[in-house]
Order: C-alpha cells, then sequence, then structure tokens
C-alpha cells in the first residue's frame, strides 16, 4: 500500500520563491502542496484549513509575521499534527530565536541545495529529529543560552531516568533515532518508546523542544567561546 504523500504548506510573501518550493515539491514524489500563503495570518487560516504535515514558514512578512503564525500554529490543539520548518535568510537571524521558542520544529536557509530542503521537510513530517547541520546545533546553544526576561524557570528533569537522560544528551546534539540504537546498543522500537516518555514526562510537543529542555536544564553545555 502506497504511503501518504507529504502535504506541505508553503508561506513566503515572494511569489517567485514561493512558486519555487511548490514546483520542487510537487515534482518530488511522496510530496504535494496543498496551499500558498503570502503572509502569516493566511498561513494559519489554510493551516486550521488544510491541515498539513508541514509549513515551510518564511520569518519576515507583512502584517502578521512568520513568528507569531508559528506560535498560533505550535499553539494550537487541532494543528497538533502540524510542524513548522523555518526558512530564513541569514543562519544566525535574531528573529529564528523567537521562532523556534514558538514552537518550530527547526529551520533552514533560503539558500539550502533542493535536495536538503526535501530531506529536511521528510525529518520534519516524521517527527524523527531536530535539523542536525552543525549550523543548526550552533543556533539552538545560542538561543536557549540566552535569558529572557519574564519567563518562568525552565522546567526540571525530575522523574526522568538515567537511561531516559542519556537518550535525551544525544538527542541535543542531533542524533537521529538510527544513530541513537546503534550508539546505546538498543532496538529502534525501544528507541522510540524512551522518546515518547521523554515527550510525555518533559510536557514537550516535538524533539525540537526536547532539545531546548536538554538546553535549559544544563544536561548539555552552551555555546562554548
Amino acid at each position: 500500500m502506497t504511503p501518504d504523500p507529504v502535504r506541505v504548506l508553503v508561506a513566503d510573501d515572494q511569489a517567485m520563491l514561493r512558486g519555487s518550493f511548490r514546483l520542487l515539491i510537487e515534482h518530488t514524489p511522496g510530496m504535494t502542496t496543498v496551499g500558498e500563503a503570502s503572509d502569516g495570518a493566511e498561513a494559519v487560516a489554510l493551516a486550521r484549513r488544510e491541515l498539513p504535515d508541514v509549513v515551510l514558514m518564511d520569518i519576515r512578512m507583512p502584517g502578521v509575521d512568520g513568528i507569531e503564525a508559528t506560535r498560533e500554529i505550535c499553539s494550537s490543539a487541532e494543528l497538533a499534527d502540524v510542524r513548522v520548518l523555518i526558512l530564513t535568510t541569514f543562519d544566525l537571524d535574531e528573529y529564528v530565536y523567537a521562532a523556534l521558542r514558538a514552537g518550530a520544529a527547526g529551520f533552514l536557509l533560503k539558500d539550502t541545495p533542493p535536495a536538503d530542503v526535501l530531506h529536511a521537510i521528510r525529518v520534519v513530517a516524521a517527527g524523527e529529529a531536530l535539523l542536525a547541520p552543525s549550523v543548526t546545533r550552533r543556533l539552538i546553544a545560542e538561543f536557549t543560552s540566552r535569558p529572557e526576561p519574564g519567563r518562568p524557570p525552565a522546567r526540571t528533569l525530575d522523574g526522568v531516568t538515567d537511561r531516559e537522560l542519556e537518550v535525551l544528551r544525544l538527542i541535543a546534539q542531533g542524533l537521529s533515532n538510527d544513530e541513537l540504537a546503534d550508539h546505546l546498543r538498543l532496538s529502534p522500537a525501544t528507541v522510540k518508546t524512551h522518546i515518547g516518555r521523554l515527550l510525555a514526562k518533559l510536557h514537550a510537543r516535538d524533539r525540537a523542544q526536547l532539545v531546548i529542555v536538554a538546553y535549559n536544564t544544563g544536561l548539555v553545555g552552551r555555546r562554548e567561546g
């Protein structure tokens, strides 16, 4: 039985970029686009109507920007299965920090090679891993090391077992499920069980939030230098 295609919503205020991403996705087996949005408000409305697996979300858009749209999507119970993948021009764009805090699953540079864009969409749609290129790890380490005024203290790791802590530490280092299984000499099914328990115990939406918890609680070190 052929699996359902990954359904993608593209949100960007530049028509040419939206069209380019749409053509790339539509010509890829196992993927399809379900709409295009030119601003954040339209992206949220289309996400509610189409329930895509992934939203490719630009940050700088008129009216409701990508950060607020991401926050609305990721805080909505009815959109719990929708993942947001941020598109940005600069790899350390200040806005990316806010977008990830708003619940984005990862981010891509707009000049990312097409094959890597498609891989990122699949990874995020599967919910398996935060994007693992070194620039992403650097970004996560940077934004989680910054104090955010008015934020409550980071959640604790109370109730998390030693094995789950080990899994969480490796997730924060960017390892995929297969890499976790190999490193810990566990079956993939057991790894998934540990991750599921971590998500439940830490009230995390996805692996991106697990990474944030790992840094905020000091389980993994801050960025050096």
